[in-house]
């Protein structure tokens, strides 16, 4: 390549590399499927398919804890072996063909006098669509974060500007996908949502294969060499095994996100070992103030449990409850259920940088709230969002329906919520880890992640509807969904309540550690 084009190449559009429009670009369409589908997927089985929604909460149980833990398996292969950029391409193709697989709809079931008549075979495509979607989305999501990191260096000041811009792609891809998806899917028809996020993860797919060249060589694997071994048996390299055992590990999800309650089995075996493990090493390999920022991070960690747990309700119970109780007109625009899943991306790209300057200012003051006052206040506004819809069901209309802004209202105390807890929270990993677990941490952070989508989906059980009934009026659905409010309103307040009570010892145990 000739000097000229390599200066071309390198040189910046709108005071950032041009790569990280590429990444924007990328990650904007996969947020875009991974969204797109989000909302719509517990009304698909229970309106398309008739499950009942215990069993339609389980299966989004099962898919969003697997999702959640995936991204650990595929940034250590990306890592070890084959590199971010072929991690990333593979997790696209992965994700292109669950989602168009998803838009196969198959035959609705139907209600007859020995039960309900569904279409096995859809369905069967419908799994392993959730199962491509799981694995692809763990060999993309970590990766492409990690190329955007590449493409500054450590000192550069703009790395996190960069960030911004990269994570602003994600909820811009968040936001319309909600709004698109969740119209054509619910009005024009499933295949229709579902099939227009199989088209936006093409879309970036083509995007990141086309703009390779303004990645500069960044996420190659460290020892391309490695890839292209033999491991004894003809015609078997370690790269071709790689692809090979994807393909079986979709296999083996295929399976699990039919079965809750071996999903559940192997994370509580798993968080159990962790904390087990974890707990050896703070006693047997850590000094006294590495022990005490362990402890602390350990403590932030399992906190995070409650509130994902209460936040993940927007595609379960907050998801049920617009379709079934609430006046979805809003200024005078009829909207879906499943479109008021983009009240989160709206309010976080909304508020963030008011956040960003808030932290700001109050630290210039020496006001700037400690990490875990930061935790605690984010559990306790996840709480208060419920809170809004215990208050605004009092107030339903003659057709007993309740207004579409207490549910806007909630979302808005979860985002604030999640703004406080969220962007501190993979900062305080780095910050609290002993250097030679910070893999380790990370990987107990997302594992929390997906343990408490798992209790999400079990949690919004408690208002579901009974599963020998087809329907429930409206008076008996909107008691039992404010039941289920009532106790997430007192889990998230006396969760936050115990955490700020807990702050000063755990300020103190953090050694300086902002």
């Amino acid at each position: 390549m000739r000097p000229s084009n390599v200066a071309q190449l390198e040189g910046d559009l709108w005071g950032h590399p041009k790569g990280l429009y590429i990444c924007f670009g990328t990650e904007l369409w996969e947020r875009f499927s991974f969204y797109g589908m989000k909302y719509l997927l517990l009304l698909y089985l229970t309106k398309y398919h008739l499950f009942s929604d215990t069993a339609g909460l389980g299966v989004l149980g099962s898919y969003a804890s697997l999702v959640y833990a995936m991204p650990v398996l595929g940034g250590l292969i990306a890592d070890r072996f084959i590199g971010m950029r072929k991690a990333v391409t593979l997790g696209a193709l992965l994700l292109v063909a669950g989602h168009l697989g998803m838009a196969y709809e198959g035959d609705a079931a139907r209600q007859t006098a020995e039960g309900i008549e569904r279409d096995q075979q859809a369905l069967s495509i419908f799994y392993l669509s959730l199962a491509l979607i799981v694995v692809g989305v763990g060999f993309l999501k970590p990766n492409i974060s990690t190329v955007v990191g590449k493409l500054y260096a450590e000192d550069d000041p703009r790395r996190d500007a960069g960030f911004t811009i990269f994570y602003m792609g994600i909820n811009i891809g968040a936001f319309t996908a909600t709004l698109l998806c969740g119209w054509l899917g619910e009005v024009y028809g499933w295949s229709w949502g579902f099939g227009a996020a199989g088209i936006g993860m093409l879309l970036g797919l083509m995007l990141f294969q086309r703009g390779q060249k303004y990645l500069l060589g960044h996420g190659e694997p460290a020892e391309p060499e490695k890839l292209s071994q033999s491991l004894g048996v003809p015609g078997l390299s370690i790269e071709r095994a790689i692809y090979l055992g994807t393909l079986l590990l979709v296999a083996v999800v295929w399976q699990l996100v039919q079965l809750t309650d071996t999903v559940g089995t192997l994370l509580h075996v798993l968080s159990l070992t962790v904390l087990a493990g974890l707990g050896w090493f703070l006693f047997f390999r850590c000094d006294k103030v590495e022990r005490e920022r362990m402890f602390v991070l350990i403590v932030l960690t399992l906190s995070t449990v409650i509130f994902w747990a209460l936040f993940e309700q927007g595609a379960g119970s907050m998801t049920l409850y617009a379709d079934r109780v609430t006046d979805k007109t809003l200024l005078g625009i009829s909207f879906t259920a499943a479109q008021f899943g983009a009240a989160n991306s709206f309010f976080i790209f909304s508020l963030a940088p008011l956040f960003a300057l808030l932290w700001i200012r109050l630290a210039r003051r020496g006001w700037e709230p400690s990490t875990p006052v930061k935790f605690s206040l984010g559990i306790a506004q996840a709480g208060l969002g419920f809170g809004a819809l215990v208050y605004g069901a009092q107030f339903p209309d003659q057709a007993g329906l309740v207004s579409a802004w207490w549910l806007i209202l909630a979302y808005l105390l979860h985002t604030t919520g999640e703004l406080c807890l969220s962007p501190v929270g993979l900062s305080a990993v780095t910050k609290l880890a002993v250097p030679s677990v910070v893999g380790v941490m990370m990987g107990s952070w997302f594992l929390a992640s997906a343990y408490s989508s798992y209790v999400a989906a079990q949690i919004a059980t408690i208002a579901a509807r009974p599963a020998t009934e087809a329907t429930l009026d409206r008076a008996s659905a909107l008691a039992g969904y404010t039941e289920l409010f009532a106790q997430l309103l007192t889990i998230g307040l006396a969760g936050g309540a115990v955490l700020i009570v807990l702050s000063p010892i755990l300020k103190r145990l953090m050694h300086g550690v902002r």
